[in-house]
């Protein structure tokens, strides 16, 4: 880990056909197999193995892994590698550019975390409309059960780190530094809070520092962490879209949350929904909902708001249809009007009529005015007696024994 930096897939392919230990000796008698070497030509880019034989041989000269262990040890970080039960076997998706080992720290099992859970990126430059909802989505899924994933950085990855902590549950944190490095030094509290409940993740060693190309690479762990990604904001030119990318390369659900269309923050977003790359998302429910078990992590299909006329029969309705709003019409227009036998109809308007949905005038029947919504309630109304209640809709009583046409209307 010392020899190589983060995401070196030459290094990655070597120590996966020939293991730690046999890598170790090449770079230290500078003699690669010549099994690797023949391979490594085959490539469609070959890679210049004498200059990263050099680069490693150097590197690893000046490498001190028992002080790493010890600075990790007394950091209260621990080192985990392939093979080990904390690992997360969803990381050998990225094949050659797995990590070799993984320092963690926090309380929080990295596997188990990981098992159900949902990485929730976007920009640093983040507006209020994203932080807030980030955070929403950090509440939400993680009072589902799933662990939020992210990068700790400003933004978005605050607010749903932020968010997820707040729900009691705990959260994963990739960091592109040393877990003993707080980077961005603001989130110092924070990544503390993380350590108590969830999980500070790093494939640099103790006291590395970031730099830009180490946080393009660590977004491949985000995504490759997580069963799916969204994007909360994201401008055309984002890191957030470098974990998009990387999401879809390893088959993983990727969703984008809208935004305003006058928006930079929310470009980068509407690109992946234009180019269909990404699936609109507008509640933690829609993300479970994608990255769930079929049938068991369904969102609620969303209805509009039911009023009393949707609980009527067809028949009512189609009578309370051909009812006029002015004037008035009798038994017979009103079912020819609806389509309606002359007996339907005349059960049905003695039903609407109970319900207080229409009114009988001297001109026939017609629907009865609606009071306003929002009418003013006079002052008396606290003395007043409560009002009798209306009768339910639905419960539609049969006309009487001695109900006749020419009572109905003219």
């Amino acid at each position: 880990m010392r020899a190589a930096d983060v995401g070196d897939v030459t290094m990655g392919s070597l120590v996966a056909q020939y293991g730690a230990p046999q890598a170790v000796e090449a770079i230290r008698t500078r003699t690669l197999p010549p099994g690797f070497i023949a391979q490594q030509a085959q490539q469609e880019r070959p890679p210049n193995l004498t200059s990263c034989l050099n680069a490693w041989y150097t590197r690893l000269a000046a490498a001190n892994p028992a002080a790493d262990l010890e600075a990790g040890q007394r950091a209260g970080a621990r080192l985990i590698i392939p093979g080990s039960t904390e690992w997360p076997t969803q990381l050998d998706d990225l094949r050659r550019s797995r990590p070799l080992g993984l320092w963690v720290h926090g309380n929080a099992d990295l596997r188990f975390s990981c098992l159900k859970s949902v990485a929730v990126v976007g920009a640093r430059a983040a507006t209020s409309y994203g932080c807030h909802i980030a955070a929403e989505f950090g509440v939400g899924l993680s009072e589902s059960g799933w662990t939020v994933v992210s990068g700790g950085a400003f933004g978005v990855d605050g607010a749903a780190h932020k968010g997820a902590l707040a729900a009691e549950a705990p959260t994963v944190v990739v960091l592109a530094c040393g877990v003993d490095v707080s980077y961005p030094s603001a989130h110092e509290s924070l990544f503390a809070k993380v350590r108590e409940k969830g999980v500070l993740v790093s494939e640099c060693p103790p006291g590395v520092h970031p730099t830009r190309a180490r946080f393009l690479i660590r977004n491949r762990l985000i995504a490759a962490l997580s069963r799916g990604t969204v994007v909360v904001e994201a401008a055309i030119r984002s890191g957030a879209l470098n974990t998009a990318t990387h999401a879809l390369s390893l088959n993983r659900h990727l969703g984008a949350i809208p935004g305003p269309i006058t928006s930079a923050m929310s470009a980068g977003c509407h690109r992946l929904l234009r180019e269909r790359k990404a699936v609109c998302i507008t509640s933690p429910e829609d993300m479970i909902d994608l990255v769930g078990a079929l049938g068991d992590d369904l969102a609620p299909q969303v209805r509009g708001p039911a009023v009393p006329r949707d609980r009527l029969n067809e028949p009512t309705k189609r009578v309370l249809d051909a009812v006029p709003t002015r004037g008035g019409a009798g038994p017979a227009s009103i079912a020819v009007a609806a389509g309606m036998s002359l007996d339907t109809t005349l059960s049905a308007l003695g039903g609407l009529a109970a319900a207080g949905y229409i009114e009988r005038t001297p001109s026939g029947w017609r629907l009865r005015k609606q009071p306003a919504a929002y009418r003013k309630a006079p002052d008396s109304t606290a003395l007043a007696p409560p009002p009798i209640p209306e009768p339910d809709p639905t419960e539609i009583p049969p006309p009487p024994d001695d109900f006749r046409a020419s009572e109905v209307g003219p």
